[in-house]
């Protein structure tokens, strides 16, 4: 099952070794554009830098999901695959990760730099909160406008993950469940049975 990071801010964590700065920001991505522009984000914030080396994780589905990473001008293989090997090892998917380097006047060695590079990705994972990912069956429910606010707290405080609302003529949910019985179950009971739950075919969800 892979894990990503939970909707929210960059998580930044800097690290020091023998003089050298690392700054790793790690962000959630749904697509490869994404990935992009978070570089390019990293480079502007600190143009001053000697290097920007990335790596990022894209897609759900193993066949399809997209991964690349950079050295950007460390010696080959001492960055960018280190810290791609960190995202593989935490199971991590929709992830993308920039470390920045000031170099501290002191060579590190190839050997020095893959574990400051690695090293820096593991310690922005381990001060980020992580979520599970799982491909779930997703179904839709009408209510009346005024019924929407109180099914809502109710589908939530049950344990039902609500993916989203519109408003049409009715407030439209989507919703999932690890158990369709169970979904069926609380949707009954919270609409007084009235409540019809139509297949959207399956995603995958934080869960």
């Amino acid at each position: 099952m892979p894990n990503t990071l939970v909707p929210g801010p960059d998580v930044v964590v800097e690290t020091e070794v023998k003089h050298s700065r690392f700054l790793a920001a790690l962000r959630r991505v749904e697509t490869t554009a994404d990935a992009t522009a978070f570089t390019d984000e990293q480079r502007r914030l600190y143009p001053d830098a000697r290097h920007h080396c990335w790596a990022f994780v894209v897609g759900d589905e193993q066949a399809s999901r997209a991964e690349r990473s950079s050295d950007d001008g460390e010696p080959g293989g001492t960055a960018g695959v280190p810290m791609l090997q960190v995202l593989h090892h935490r199971d991590l998917v929709n992830v993308a990760v920039v470390v920045t380097r000031w170099f501290g006047g002191i060579k590190l060695g190839a050997g020095g730099l893959v574990r400051a590079y690695s090293g820096a990705v593991a310690v922005a994972l381990d001060s980020a909160t992580l979520v599970h990912r799982e491909r779930r069956e997703v179904f839709t429910l009408a209510v009346g406008h005024g019924d929407a606010g109180r099914v809502d707290a109710e589908l939530r405080g049950r344990g039902v993950s609500v993916l989203g609302v519109s408003y049409e003529d009715r407030a439209v949910f989507t919703v999932a469940d690890r158990d369709p019985e169970h979904l069926a179950s609380v949707v009954a009971a919270v609409t007084s049975g009235t409540g019809e739950l139509e297949s959207a075919g399956r995603e995958w969800i934080d869960a």
